[in-house]
């Protein structure tokens, strides 16, 4: 299914001046913004200092320009919920650090972010940029704190920290769910009930709890079970706080609720199994439903997503396919993101950071390539160690070729 639509293009990607320009034009390009303006066709971009300083401009100034030939520029892509640059092997301990049983709300793993893990240069590929790293596996119910992360691969990339403390609620293994939801009360309540000491501004969880009543970060909660979400919709409206619901398998069941309490759910497009008595309803149109519904929906990859975070757009492609419309699509692994965690990207749109992507076709489409992939308006490269260990394992030589540099 072809989700944009494209002007054919000749041959390659023409670049001119140098590397160290200060500004940048990519003109000519057919523009999904994920904005109001939805898409802009024959249209131009400028991009100085790492921001997009002009949508459509009547002239083009730049120091360097680049003629898109009418393909598809859209945003960076915004990845969420995963372990991306705090997991290598999944398989090896010691290259884990996005969970500890001893975690609980003061607990950052973007202490330990590898800008260099070699799944970063692979989920660019797909077009990702941006990504929300979450902390799991606690034995608490307060897994600790998400943060947000650049893939440029520079050691900088720790972008935005503390943008949500991450919570997990519903089936255990032993023991009753009913004790993870009084928890959480008792929290909130023992927050709001406490008495004010100096001590206060030093004590961590407490200042983590009032970022959390002041509105500048959400719960990001873990729970799949109407009857569970409708409880918690009940405790952010009486604590007056944010919330967004992550896995929201019965999200359908309760949409209007989530819609007219503005709460966004992260769901994977492909959950269509029930897994557990919590996801019986499962579905591939879930994401359409709900947002037909008004719910604000972002789209996340189910099971090993720090390795599979390429696929991204694949998903996006497949929610288009069954009943999500194309825009509100892009909008659920860009805008809808960025909104949700405050991150100044996710939209071609003044003022954002210049995290863009051109695509040789359709990105919701197999056969898309990148053609060009910007990151604060720097190019990066999409070169993965599979395509090194493809070109060393292909290369003619006199020696065997895992011997191949």
């Amino acid at each position: 299914m072809k989700l944009f639509t494209m002007t054919s293009v000749a041959a390659a990607l023409v670049m001119s001046a140098s590397a160290g320009a200060q500004t940048l034009a990519i003109t000519n390009a057919t523009i999904h913004t994920a904005t109001e303006q939805g898409v802009l066709k024959d249209a131009s971009v400028l991009i100085k200092d790492g921001k997009i300083v002009a949508v459509n401009p009547a002239q083009v100034d730049a120091d360097e320009v680049i003629d898109a030939q009418g393909k598809i520029l859209t945003p960076g892509f915004i990845g969420s919920l995963n372990h991306l640059g705090l997991v290598e092997v999944g398989a090896v301990d010691g290259s884990r650090d996005g969970s500890d049983k001893k975690a609980s709300i003061t607990f950052d793993p973007s202490l330990a972010f590898n800008p260099r893990s070699s799944l970063i240069p692979y989920a660019r590929k797909g077009g990702i940029t941006r990504d929300v790293i979450v902390p799991g596996g606690s034995e608490d119910i307060f897994n600790g704190l998400a943060s947000v992360v650049s893939l440029s691969g520079e050691f900088d990339s720790v972008s935005q920290k503390h943008v949500a403390l991450a919570i997990e609620l519903g089936q255990n293994s032993k023991g009753s769910r009913a004790l993870s939801m009084q928890t959480l009360i008792q929290k909130l309540d023992g927050h709001l009930q406490r008495e004010k000491k100096d001590s206060d501004a030093h004590n961590r969880e407490i200042q983590v709890l009032d970022a959390v009543f002041a509105k500048d970060m959400p719960l990001l909660i873990g729970v799949s079970r109407a009857a569970e979400m409708l409880e918690l919709l009940k405790l952010k409206a009486k604590y007056d706080i944010n919330m967004v619901f992550a896995g929201a398998h019965d999200a359908v069941l309760i949409a209007d609720q989530l819609a007219a309490s503005d709460t966004p759910v992260i769901i994977s497009a492909m959950d269509n199994l029930p897994g557990n008595f919590d996801s019986m309803h499962a579905d591939l149109a879930n994401a359409g439903k709900l947002e037909k519904a008004g719910v604000k929906v972002i789209l996340t990859i189910a099971g090993d997503s720090a390795h599979n975070l390429y696929q991204l757009r694949f998903d996006a492609g497949n929610a288009v396919s069954y009943g999500m419309s194309q825009q509100g699509a892009l909008a659920a692994i860009s805008s809808n993101v960025a909104e949700v965690f405050k991150i100044d990207a996710g939209a071609i749109s003044v003022g954002k950071a210049a995290d863009m992507v051109l695509w040789s076709a359709d990105p919701f489409e197999l056969n898309a390539k990148i053609e060009g992939i910007w990151i604060d308006g720097e190019k990066v490269s999409t070169e993965a160690r599979q395509d090194k260990l493809r070109e060393r394992y292909t290369t003619p030589s006199d020696m065997p070729r895992g011997y191949t540099k």
